[in-house]
């Protein structure tokens, strides 16, 4: 081998050598315009620095054709100052060279375990083979130049001093719970943080943060207005707030002043004197990127480039988010916060739905609490989950899917519960209570349903399958309601589960609700959930 063909860092794949026309005197690169352009027809060369050793440059590949380079600058900003950036479009390929060799080891070292996702695109993150970059003027480089020099003085000028250093966080689209803990992982990125308070005002999970100073409420903002926590879900909104400190009481789960241990526990409720002061309105601007000093766009999501041995499995994510673990809603005190619980699920089959099939479908997402069905219009439902989160969640992900050949219609009710039948009124059953069923998902706090909570598909996820229970045994199962049986497949390691993938994600959906908690045999009731995977 000539060393033109070395290990991926980041997707385990061989590849060639770097996608540059060397100029090179001790390891510098001087890319021409009609290189930048994707034109050049001379031979990639060998690997002028020998495999993977750390170098200031860093090479990213398989970026989306119509990247930015503010999305590229993005990548590196919160590992520290980007002194040069090489845009290679036509080959889907960028260069960043970091101030120093440190800050760039820590971005391919967290990009080597937490891969970013631009607009879908698994994006690859690897040391380059070269020292430095040099860039001519052509126009493209100008361009990347211009970006560069607009973001990187925001990230580090103090003339442009961030208006204050607190910021508020909205967490949007909040699929998975997001502790104070893990807020504080995220953003001490940036600098070191002061304070902290976490709230939900108007069904939304808000927080509170102070800095140390501004440059790092700036440089935090720039780089994580938009993003999300976890792949596709709890989307961070984030503005200046017009505090220009907090006021905390306690240090608990809802407000922390790490300049204050001495703090007592109190009753778990944040300084109520920052909590008035913090909602005042107009804070936050109406459109996500409002008041950004460059308008800063969203980059990229994380995902965890480690696989579960079991799919549906959310892995914890290392480096700065590795403290986001899943817990259960009530260990946030999500059970006290004030929101709507109660759902209005309509355009239901009126001839088919019955208050056990919608508790079963709906029990996905949270525990379900009481179902009732319009007594003069039974293709409307009442469904009352135990809390807000889990309405929302349940509102979220089953929206539009459809149920008995009909697309469901979920809103919010004004109703604050569903009323149970006065004693001597019969309501023909259209009215349940599952407060005390022993089928609740979520009842156990920390319980790990709560990281296998994924969108309908035409893949189930089964589990408790008794040893005695075979393929055939499962596929015939399944197959009795009239419903098409695509694949089937155990798991390698354990029998106990298997994945079962359905015609279409309407009999996946059907086949959940007739067949989870089906008795197997032997003390087993078959376990049923929606798969992220497919076979």
């Amino acid at each position: 081998m000539d060393g033109s063909v070395h290990q991926d860092l980041t997707g385990g794949t061989k590849r060639a050598s770097e996608e540059l026309v060397p100029s090179v005197s001790s390891g510098s690169c001087i890319m021409s315009a009609a290189a930048a352009n994707g034109n050049d027809s001379k031979k990639f060369k060998g690997d002028l620095r020998g495999p993977g050793l750390p170098s200031r440059v860093i090479h990213i590949r398989k970026l989306p054709n119509d990247i930015s380079e503010a999305e590229v600058i993005s990548l590196g900003l919160p590992f520290g100052d980007i002194t040069n950036l090489l845009m290679l479009k036509a080959k889907n390929q960028a260069f960043l060279e970091m101030h120093s060799e440190e800050a760039a080891q820590n971005m391919v070292g967290y990009y080597s375990t937490v891969m970013p996702v631009i607009r879908n695109h698994l994006v690859y993150v690897q040391f380059s083979n070269h020292k430095e970059l040099k860039t001519d003027n052509s126009p493209n480089q100008e361009r990347a130049q211009a970006a560069l020099r607009a973001l990187t003085t925001a990230h580090v000028d103090p003339a442009l001093a961030a208006p204050s250093p607190v910021l508020r966080v909205v967490v949007e689209n909040l699929v998975y719970p997001v502790t104070l803990d893990a807020l504080c992982q995220i953003f001490s990125k940036f600098g070191s943080v002061l304070r902290i308070i976490v709230f939900t005002k108007n069904s939304q999970f808000q927080a509170l943060l102070q800095y140390a100073d501004g440059a790092a409420a700036q440089a935090a903002k720039l780089s994580l207005d938009g993003q999300n926590i976890y792949n596709g879900c709890c989307a961070l909104r984030i503005s200046f707030s017009k505090l220009t400190s907090l006021n905390v009481k306690y240090n608990n789960e809802k407000s922390r002043d790490f300049t204050r241990p001495d703090l007592p526990a109190g009753d778990g409720q944040p300084g109520m004197e920052a909590m008035g002061s913090a909602f005042t309105p107009g804070i936050i601007s109406a459109g996500p990127y409002a008041g950004a000093t460059h308008g800063f766009p969203p980059a990229f999501t994380l995902q965890p480039a480690m696989s579960s041995h079991y799919p549906g499995l959310v892995p914890p994510l290392p480096g700065p988010l590795g403290a986001l673990g899943l817990p259960g809603a009530a260990r946030l005190g999500f059970h006290q916060v004030a929101g709507v619980s109660v759902l209005l699920v309509s355009n239901l089959n009126p001839e088919r739905v019955s208050p056990h099939c919608l508790f079963v479908l709906f029990g996905v997402y949270g525990d379900v609490m009481r179902v009732k069905i319009l007594f003069n219009k039974k293709e409307n439902a009442l469904v009352q989950m135990a809390d807000c989160t889990q309405a929302q969640l349940a509102m979220s992900h089953l929206s539009g899917q459809q149920l008995h050949g009909k697309s469901l219609r979920i809103t919010p009710s004004k109703h604050s519960s569903v009323q149970l039948p006065r004693e001597g009124h019969e309501d023909q059953g259209l009215t349940k209570d599952y407060s005390s069923s022993a089928l609740h998902r979520f009842k156990k706090p920390g319980s790990k349903n709560y990281s296998n909570i994924f969108p309908p598909s035409a893949t189930l996820h089964l589990s408790n399958i008794p040893p005695s229970v075979v393929e055939d045994d499962l596929k015939m199962l399944f197959s009795t309601s009239g419903a098409l049986v695509q694949a089937f497949k155990f798991f390698q390691k354990d029998h106990k589960m298997a994945l079962i993938q359905m015609g279409s994600v309407e009999e996946a959906i059907e086949s959940l609700i007739e067949f989870h908690n089906h008795d197997l045999g032997e003390n087993h009731h078959l376990r049923v959930s929606f798969s992220k995977s497919s076979i």
